[in-house]
């Protein structure tokens, strides 16, 4: 087999309790644009065609190992914080099936890593016959990183760490990245690693030293962009990793023909896919898994999550959507929530202030002002007037209302559920309808009007003094009536 043939096993160690993050959640678990930071290593794993990918837990094993679990993702522990080269070996180990494959680490608090650059470090590895191959970045100011040092022929001759460092050495830009690729000897060489330092801890680094005892060549691969390695170890780490991702998540919709008015306030969570002539206006937010297709607008300062957009849909701003699906043509908004549960089919106008939940309003329905729809089913071309209520709950238990197609709903009505209204009946204003209402009907609800001549004035009037404060005008209504 030669080395270009040979399978690639990826360690990702995610061990570390980041304590500079003061969280409860463990470090690796963190989101960074929509997934948790070890969960990119893990995809940048399976973009390389891994043949295993192994992740060493240790702190927050259980709540890590739920996260990620996958097939092809498997699972070591590291029993105590030893350091890096104890880590690996946990991880080693857990590699069965062969010895034949090159072995790729990987972290779990390192979200920027492309997989086009592994794809190259992996190229450059094999291309060159290495054995042991450093991911390196070049910085103005290597402050606190291990440095490069190489020999006259460029190959990779010791990693100084910055408290050993001479000045000269502390001049040098190149850095130590803590991603390598190694051969097949690595777990057997990381055996022989020992804790002969002041931290007492076992540290791959030492690794170079070890195979370059057995005359092998350990060479380094420059990155292009050295933010690819930057760790996140605390919040502020966080939000600046989170940055990175959104600028380049965003840019990549651009180039595929996606329009942001303004791209730095737009929050794309890597999960979400974005048709074509996609308009997202300022201060939009995509999370989950939201799919969005050709034509579609999202207004301003408006949030989906977990969401189907069809052809042509308009949303307008501020609008709040999770868990609903959105049929071609439909407009929803400004200031709409539709909950998990909501389908619109296609044309559907959902207004200001509607909100929406576990509801399927067919094609055409209107319901444009102030009204709340849950566990309800409405046929298609219906009219919901402004305020209408569906009363679906009754203290203990949510009950389902189907309303027919072609029904006129007046405003400020409220449906008790469970309740059935059948095509084309019409529902008049501010009824608080109890019964089913059949097919064609009209439903009148309400108490009889009553008009009481003269209340207003012996009303008002035994409250003059009040009146004469704080509402002048009803005074001076009170003065004209005598």
């Amino acid at each position: 087999m030669t080395q270009t043939e040979r399978p690639l096993d990826v360690v990702i160690l995610a061990a570390g309790q980041g304590t500079r993050m003061r969280s409860a959640l463990p470090k690796v678990l963190h989101p960074v644009a929509g997934r948790p930071m070890v969960a990119w290593a893990v995809r940048a794993a399976q973009s390389l065609g891994a043949r295993r990918t192994v992740v060493v837990t240790g702190h927050g094993a259980e709540q890590v190992e739920a996260a990620l679990e996958q097939p092809g993702v498997a699972f070591a522990r590291q029993h105590g914080q030893l350091g890096t080269g104890h880590a690996f070996l946990a991880g080693a180990d857990a590699l069965s099936g062969g010895s034949d494959a090159d072995i790729l680490v990987l972290y779990g608090d390192t979200p920027l890593l492309r997989p086009e650059t592994l794809r190259a470090l992996l190229a450059d590895h094999r291309a060159h016959a290495s054995a042991f191959t450093i991911l390196t970045g070049e910085l103005p100011d290597a402050t606190g990183y291990g440095r490069i040092i190489r020999d006259a022929a460029g190959n990779v001759e010791r990693i100084v760490e910055q408290k050993g460092a001479t000045p000269e050495e502390q001049a040098v830009r190149e850095f130590n990245s803590g991603v390598y690729v190694m051969d097949s000897r690595a777990p057997s060489l990381a055996r022989r690693i020992t804790n002969d330092n002041a931290a007492g801890e076992y540290y791959l680094t030492d690794l170079l030293a070890l195979y370059r005892d057995e005359g092998a060549t350990v060479r380094a691969f420059k990155l292009d962009d050295p933010d690819e390695v930057m760790g996140a170890n605390d919040r502020a780490g966080l939000a600046e990793a989170e940055a990175i991702l959104r600028r380049r998540i965003n840019a990549g919709h651009m180039r595929a023909g996606v329009t942001m008015h303004d791209p730095d306030s737009v929050r794309i969570e890597d999960t979400v896919q974005l048709g074509r002539d996609v308009t997202l206006e300022p201060g939009v937010i995509l999370r989950g898994d939201t799919r969005i297709a050709d034509g579609v607008t999202v207004g301003a300062y408006s949030v989906l999550t977990d969401s189907v957009l069809e052809e042509g849909v308009t949303v307008k701003a501020h609008s709040v959507l999770e868990g609903a699906h959105v049929g071609p043509g439909s407009d929803v908004g400004p200031f709409a929530r539709l909950r998990p549960g909501t389908v619109l089919e296609g044309g559907v106008h959902i207004g200001n202030f509607v909100e929406t939940k576990a509801a399927r309003l067919g094609p055409g329905v209107k319901a444009g002002h102030l009204a709340y729809l849950g566990d309800v089913e409405i046929g298609a071309e219906t009219n919901v007037g402004a305020g209408t209520i569906v009363a679906n709950f009754d203290g203990v238990n949510k009950h389902r209302t189907t309303v027919g197609a072609g029904v006129f709903i007046g405003s400020n009505s409220t449906l008790i559920a469970p309740r059935v209204v059948g095509d084309a009946a019409f529902i008049a204003a501010g009824s608080a309808v109890h019964e089913d209402v059949p097919e064609g009907a009209m439903a009148v609800a309400r108490g009889k009007q009553r008009n009481v001549e003269g209340w207003s004035r012996r009303y008002w009037g035994a409250m003059r003094e009040k009146v004469g404060q704080k509402l002048p005008w009803l005074a001076g209504w009170l003065e004209r009536q005598g």
